[in-house]
């Protein structure tokens, strides 16, 4: 007898029970996350307080942290992931609603040991085709912010920030962040 696989779709994600572990939806299956460490949540926090004040003042659109589901393409094949933390831009809030319907400008996932090579493969692929403008990796262990922009259907390094270095963004290009501020304890 062979078994046959369960493709999940958005619907199906819906009708899941809340529960404490996040799960998102990659390529039809579900898949469950741990709760992120200590460490993961202050550097979450750091990114978060610097980005919103940012963002806030020059009212350039609206910063989200996760858990909070971003829907990505068309009905019945939707990818659902929950970043760490995501920026929408003013011209583009009406993707907001009770989750995010459609690609963020900006995305940033903080890895963790079970989330690197999903992070740093299987969603830097789905981001960019379905048009995210700017991801942002952060590596707890280097303590590094690696910048990718989009660029002609596929992301291009802006960088790769540590220590003093400024965090460079083509998505909010006056932002100036010292690369150390978000790896402060």
């Amino acid at each position: 007898m062979t078994a046959t696989k369960t493709r999940f779709t958005y619907q199906d994600y819906l009708a899941l029970p809340e529960t404490i572990n996040r799960v998102e939806l990659i390529g039809g299956e579900l898949v469950r996350e741990p709760s992120p460490g200590a460490s993961h949540q202050k550097i979450v926090g750091n990114l978060y307080y610097h980005l919103r004040r940012f963002v806030r003042r020059r009212r350039l659109g609206t910063v989200f942290l996760g858990p909070l589901d971003v829907v990505l393409g068309a009905e019945g094949e939707e990818e659902v992931f929950q970043p760490d933390i995501l920026v929408v831009a003013r011209d583009r809030l009406a993707i907001v609603g009770k989750v995010v319907r459609g690609a963020p400008d900006l995305v940033i996932e903080v890895l963790s040991p079970s989330t690197t090579t999903r992070d740093r493969e299987v969603k830097q692929r789905a981001y960019a085709h379905y048009g995210v403008r700017e991801y942002w990796i952060v590596d707890p262990e280097s303590r590094t912010i690696e910048v990718l922009s989009l660029r002609e259907g596929e992301f291009a390094s802006l960088g790769v920030f540590g220590g003093g270095d400024t965090v460079a963004s083509s998505v909010l290009p006056e932002l100036r962040l010292s690369a150390s501020k978000i790896f402060e304890p």
